[in-house]
């Protein structure tokens, strides 16, 4: 009778301990929703602060920077040989790079411009020159009229919102070029970016750090 009890207590005392794992599991649980939604937040409050921050330069300043980030592009294009670059169309006063895709082009560098395929794939990349026919996508972007795809490139150039030390770029919000950038093989991610859009801010599992950052200041 006595060992009943106490195989009883012992059973009892293991629920105890097993309810208290559960609890502790939970509360561990939910520090890690909220540290993800905290960082949502903070990447939203960075992107409307960085956005409004880019958009008050002064064009003549933008236009000088560009213009540096441009040759700074086409020394290290020259140094690696790159045959075939992704590029993109500047929006909401990212750095335009026109005059270095001109160059690029004239020095027979395959240009090829993103496009969204759909809301949860990677970008696709269709060739461009500067000059070829363009239409807006449904968001608003300019993409090549007639879609020529392209297979895998060596290097992308992508536009930064943000980014920090650990070279993680800051977006929109949409993930595409994390989605890109996922699967390997994958090509250089080189990110664009005045340099005072470097900022501090939390990294999530799904973000990928760039292999460098250029920006007008180097």
């Amino acid at each position: 009778m006595e060992s009943r009890i106490a195989d009883a207590d012992e059973l009892k005392a293991d629920m105890l301990k097993v309810d208290a794992l559960k609890v502790e599991e939970s509360r561990e649980d939910a520090l890690k929703v909220a540290s993800v939604d905290s960082i949502a937040q903070q990447k939203f409050a960075l992107r409307r602060t960085l956005l409004a921050e880019r958009r008050a330069l002064p064009a003549a300043l933008r236009a000088q920077w560009n213009l540096a980030i441009g040759a700074r592009i086409l020394e290290w294009s020259r140094t690696q040989q790159i045959g075939a670059l992704g590029v993109y169309q500047a929006i909401q006063a990212e750095p335009d790079l026109s005059d270095c895709y001109a160059r690029l082009a004239a020095a027979g560098v395959q240009l090829a411009l993103p496009v969204v395929v759909a809301a949860d794939a990677p970008l696709r990349f269709a060739a461009w020159r500067p000059g070829d026919a363009m239409v807006k996508d449904a968001l608003g972007v300019l993409i090549p009229a007639t879609l020529d795809w392209v297979g895998a490139l060596p290097a992308l150039l992508i536009p930064c919102l943000g980014f920090n030390a650990a070279r993680c770029r800051l977006g929109y919000g949409g993930g595409y070029y994390d989605r890109t950038l996922a699967p390997a093989p994958r090509p250089l991610g080189i990110g664009i970016a005045y340099a005072g859009a470097q900022v501090e801010f939390a990294t999530e599992a799904h973000d990928i750090a760039l292999d460098m950052i250029v920006t007008e200041a180097g």
